[in-house]
C-alpha cells in the first residue's frame, strides 16, 4: 500500500463520522415486523402440533398432558430457533406470535435458552418427568 493512499484513508477517517451507530447508548425504535421471542397462548391451542411439525429447526416441542382437558406445555428452544416465523404462519388458531420488543436474547448459560410455556403445575410435572428420564441409572 502506498503511503499517500494510507494517509488519505487516515485523514478521511478523522474527518468523517463512523458508519456504525452507538448502540447501547442510542437506541432506535424496533421495526414492527422484527421477529423476536416466540410467545404462546395456551387458551387458544388445541394441541394439533402443526407448529412443532413445521418448525425447520425443531425449536418447538408441544407436550400433551391431557388433550380432553386442553392441558399442554410448550418447550421452546430459543438457541435452535431460526426466527423464520413458520410456526406462526402455520398455526390455524392464532396461538403463536413473535414479539418485536423482546429480541435481545443473549445469555451466559444454556439453561436460559429453554423456555416452558403453560400452567405452572403442568410445567413442573413435565420438568420432573424429563428429570427422571434424563437421570443416570443408579449403580447397584
Amino acid at each position: 500500500m502506498k503511503i499517500g493512499t494510507m494517509l488519505l484513508d487516515v485523514m478521511r477517517g478523522i474527518i468523517q463520522r463512523p458508519a456504525t451507530g452507538r448502540y447501547p447508548a442510542e437506541r432506535k425504535p424496533e421495526p414492527d415486523r422484527l421477529r423476536g421471542m416466540l410467545h404462546w397462548n395456551p387458551e387458544k391451542c388445541t394441541g394439533c402440533c402443526l407448529c412443532s411439525m413445521e418448525c425447520p429447526s425443531n425449536a418447538i416441542e408441544l407436550i400433551t398432558i391431557d388433550r380432553a382437558e386442553k392441558q399442554f406445555v410448550m418447550r421452546y428452544h430459543v438457541d435452535r430457533c431460526a426466527f423464520c416465523e413458520q410456526c406462526v404462519l402455520n398455526c390455524r388458531f392464532g396461538c403463536l406470535e413473535m414479539s418485536n420488543e423482546e429480541w435481545e436474547l443473549a445469555a451466559l448459560s444454556k439453561a436460559a435458552f429453554i423456555i416452558h410455556y403453560g400452567d405452572q403445575a403442568d410445567v413442573q410435572a413435565v420438568l420432573e418427568k424429563f428429570a427422571e428420564r434424563d437421570a443416570p441409572p443408579a449403580a447397584a
